[in-house]
């Protein structure tokens, strides 16, 4: 098992950038693969951003691309998530996710662990 604990959100205007941590519990930490997802308030859960186990590849949603970059640190149990050039509709809350595997997916009906979230607000 592993638990996700995500920090880094806040209040920033558009164009700003914040960095996102998701930290891991647990000494297999580097079997997992782990992915962002966000949600609005009344929308779906979407996905963001996946990385996998060794860090390589990484996937991210169309609408991110470009101005957000995930990262990890195994040695750490840690992963990031920079987001720069953010704009209103980035408002929503982050959250963490992982599964143990090698399939680095965009579903989050995959993924078997999740974070509380951390609330990203962007003002225009």
């Amino acid at each position: 098992q592993v638990q996700l604990v995500e920090s880094g959100g806040g209040l920033v205007q558009a164009g700003g950038s914040l960095r996102l941590s998701c930290a891991a519990s647990g000494r297999t930490f580097s079997g997992y693969v782990v992915a962002w997802f966000r949600q609005a308030p009344g929308a779906e859960r979407e996905f963001v951003s996946a990385i996998s186990r060794s860090g390589v590849p990484t996937y991210y949603a169309d609408s991110v691309k470009g101005r957000f970059t995930i990262s990890r640190d195994n040695a750490k149990n840690t992963v990031l998530l920079q987001v720069n050039s953010l704009k209103p509709e980035d408002t929503a809350v982050y959250y963490c996710a992982a599964y143990f595997g090698s399939v680095v997916s965009n579903t989050k009906e995959r993924y078997e662990y999740w974070g509380r979230g951390t609330q990203v607000t962007v003002s225009s």
